[in-house]
C-alpha cells in the first residue's frame, strides 16, 4: 500500500460528485459489511454520500447489520448517469461482477479492494491484498494508515466482516486479523453482541439444513463429506448453506466437506471446505476461487455431472 496511491484515494474522494460502491453477487458478510463500512468512512471523513448496491440474494443473518437499509438492490436504483468514482469490493475475479460491469466501464475512476488471489485488476488503482483474512481488513488498514475517524457502527461492520469471512477466526492463518479485532474490541466492539446479531435464520433454513446435512454421503475412508441440495430445498436455503458446511466438519474423519446446490437446472452451487489442506485450487478447476480453506464456484451443469466430476477430483487427492 504505496502512500501516493493513499493520497491520489482521497483526492479522488474529496473531487467525486458521485460514488458508487458494489461487491461480488450474493453478497456475504465481507462484501456487504465491507461496502457499508466504506460508504460511512467516506460520509464520516469526506462529507460525500456512495451509493452501495448488490446484485442476487442477501442472508437473512445481515438483516440486523448497521446501515443495513443503505444496501440497495441495483434493480432500484439509477444507474444511468456516470459515476465519478466506483469502488469494487471483495470480487475474486471479473466475472463476478459482470452485473456491474457497464457501470464500471462507464466510471471516471475505479478502485479495487480484494483479498483474494485473482488475476484480474479491474481497477484504476487497485488495494489488493490476498494475505489479508477479509476485505474489511483491508479498508480497516486504509482507514488506519489515513487516520481517517471511525465510529460505532464502522467498527461493528468490520467486525462482522471479519467474524463472518474467517469463520468466527476458524479459518485465519495469520496473527494480523486478530490484532485488528483486538483494536476493535478495545474500541468498544462487543463480539458476543454481534454473535447474537447474526443469529436470524428462518426456521425453514435450520431445518432443511439440517436435513440435507443428515442425508450427506462419506467416501474415501470417510474423508470427504459430499451434500447435495436439489432445486426444492434450494429455495429454502439462506444464503450459502452455511449450516451444512458446519455440521458436516465437526464429524471425527472429515477432512474435505463439499456442498452442491442445484441453482438452476444446468446451474450448480459449489462450496468447499478443508480442516486443513488449501483447496482454492480445485475451486478454481471449476472457474471459481476464493480461500485456502474456504472456496466455491458456480459451474454451469447439472448436479449430477457436477457430482461425478468432484468424486472424480478427489479420488486424486491424499
Amino acid at each position: 500500500m504505496k502512500k501516493n496511491d493513499l493520497e491520489i484515494l482521497c483526492e479522488k474522494i474529496k473531487s467525486a460528485k458521485r460514488i458508487l460502491i458494489a461487491g461480488h453477487k450474493n453478497p456475504d458478510g465481507d462484501a456487504l459489511c465491507s461496502g457499508l463500512a466504506l460508504a460511512q468512512l467516506i460520509r464520516l471523513n469526506f462529507g460525500r454520500d456512495a451509493v452501495c448496491v448488490y446484485e442476487g440474494n442477501v442472508s437473512n443473518m445481515l438483516d440486523n447489520v448497521p446501515m443495513r437499509k443503505q444496501m440497495h438492490f441495483h434493480g432500484h436504483v439509477d444507474l444511468s448517469d456516470a459515476f465519478d468514482l466506483v469502488f469494487v469490493l471483495d470480487y475474486g475475479a471479473k466475472k463476478n461482477l459482470e452485473w456491474i460491469m457497464p457501470v464500471v466501464n462507464g466510471a471516471k475512476f475505479v478502485v479495487a479492494i480484494d483479498h483474494h488471489k485473482n488475476p484480474d485488476d479491474v481497477g484504476d488503482m487497485n488495494f489488493n491484498n490476498d494475505s489479508a483474512a477479509a476485505t474489511a481488513q483491508i479498508i480497516f488498514d486504509i482507514a488506519k494508515k489515513l487516520k481517517w475517524a471511525r465510529d460505532a457502527d464502522v467498527n461493528n461492520l468490520i467486525a462482522v466482516a471479519i467474524l463472518t469471512d474467517t469463520g468466527f477466526f476458524k479459518y485465519a492463518r495469520r496473527g494480523d486479523v486478530l490484532r485488528v479485532m483486538a483494536q476493535l474490541v478495545d474500541d468498544g466492539v462487543n463480539i458476543e453482541y454481534l454473535s447474537n446479531l447474526l443469529n436470524n435464520m428462518s426456521r425453514k433454513t435450520i431445518l432443511t439444513e439440517s436435513a440435507v446435512a443428515s442425508r450427506a454421503e462419506f467416501f474415501f475412508n470417510g474423508r470427504l463429506a459430499l451434500a447435495t441440495v436439489d432445486s426444492r430445498d434450494y429455495k429454502r436455503l439462506d444464503g450459502r448453506g452455511e449450516t451444512v458446511l458446519s455440521l458436516l466438519g465437526q464429524i471425527k474423519g472429515v477432512e474435505y466437506i463439499v456442498l452442491l446446490k442445484q441453482q438452476k437446472e444446468k446451474q450448480t452451487g459449489v462450496s468447499i471446505r478443508s480442516r486443513s489442506k488449501p483447496i482454492n485450487e480445485i475451486a478454481v478447476a471449476f472457474g471459481g476461487g476464493g480461500h485456502a480453506y474456504a472456496a466455491g464456484a458456480v459451474v454451469n451443469d447439472t448436479l449430477e455431472n457436477v457430482r461425478a466430476q468432484v468424486l472424480e477430483i478427489f479420488r486424486g487427492i491424499k
